[in-house]
């Protein structure tokens, strides 16, 4: 019967350190936290006083402008390791990154005609 305690010892004693330490972070967070009040609203971009609360919706005409951004930012993120090695696999690489940007130029071709970059 004792070696089955022996066995969940340092179960317990890691389980108190996690609870304890816990605790602790969760006393230094109220400690460090102060007034538990709303912020007021102070003067932003330029001095200027807030015209609408800063979680304001944006209107709907941005999301394909995010979307093409997005589009975009990921084409770069495949050019970086393809720079790399470009030079490593010649022609092939070359032919796919073309094959990749027409992809991409089609894309944006498309979004022009559906008319995601007119603004008004």
């Amino acid at each position: 019967m004792m070696l089955g305690v022996a066995v969940w010892e340092p179960v317990a004693v890691l389980l108190g350190v996690v609870i304890g330490g816990v605790a602790a972070l969760h006393g230094l967070g109220a400690w460090l936290r102060g007034r538990q009040g709303a912020l007021e609203s102070g003067p932003f971009s330029g001095g200027l006083p807030p015209a609408e609360h800063a979680f304001s919706r944006f209107h709907v005409r941005w999301y394909p402008v995010t979307m093409i951004f997005l589009a975009f930012d990921m084409e770069m993120l495949f050019m970086y390791p393809w720079v790399r090695v470009v030079s490593e696999m010649g022609t092939p690489a070359v032919v796919e990154m073309f094959l990749f940007l027409s992809i991409l130029f089609a894309a944006v071709v498309y979004a022009r005609r559906e008319g995601a970059l007119r603004w008004a």
